[in-house]
């Protein structure tokens, strides 16, 4: 029988193998997330990394469960005119419902307008409500 630490040395000696292009720090739901979707976006353009991922203690064992399981397409950002973040934002969301249409799904919300001034904004869809 194979115990942890023989097969934590293992993995250490792989890891040590050969440079890899992306470690990632932490095994908690971001962690394994983004090493899955980078992985995802490897293999859809072709690409091949090294992905390391390493987490202190067990994966899945920390906090980072703990957020809004939210993908938005940026509402808050309009106020500092940071176009460019709403559009990487609306890019980043529609890729996840490409990769991951089991995952994300659209959520219908209702935005209170407390001044017609936002309103050519908001229904002009450029936040693609």
């Amino acid at each position: 029988m194979i115990s942890n630490i023989d097969l934590r040395e293992t993995n250490l000696a792989r890891l040590r193998e050969e440079p890899l292009d992306v470690l990632i720090l932490g095994g908690g739901i971001n962690g394994a997330g983004i090493a899955r979707d980078l992985a995802l976006r490897c293999l859809r353009g072709g690409v091949t990394l090294r992905i390391g991922l390493v987490e202190q203690r067990q994966f899945a064992s920390g906090t980072s469960g703990k957020n809004s399981q939210l993908i938005h397409g940026g509402l808050r950002l309009p106020e500092g005119l940071e176009f460019g973040l709403v559009h990487e934002a609306l890019h980043e969301r529609a890729t996840v419902l490409e990769m991951a249409p089991h995952l994300a799904h659209p959520q219908p919300f209702l935005i209170p307008m407390y001044s017609w001034f936002f309103a050519p904004v908001l229904w002009s869809g450029a936040f693609d409500l």
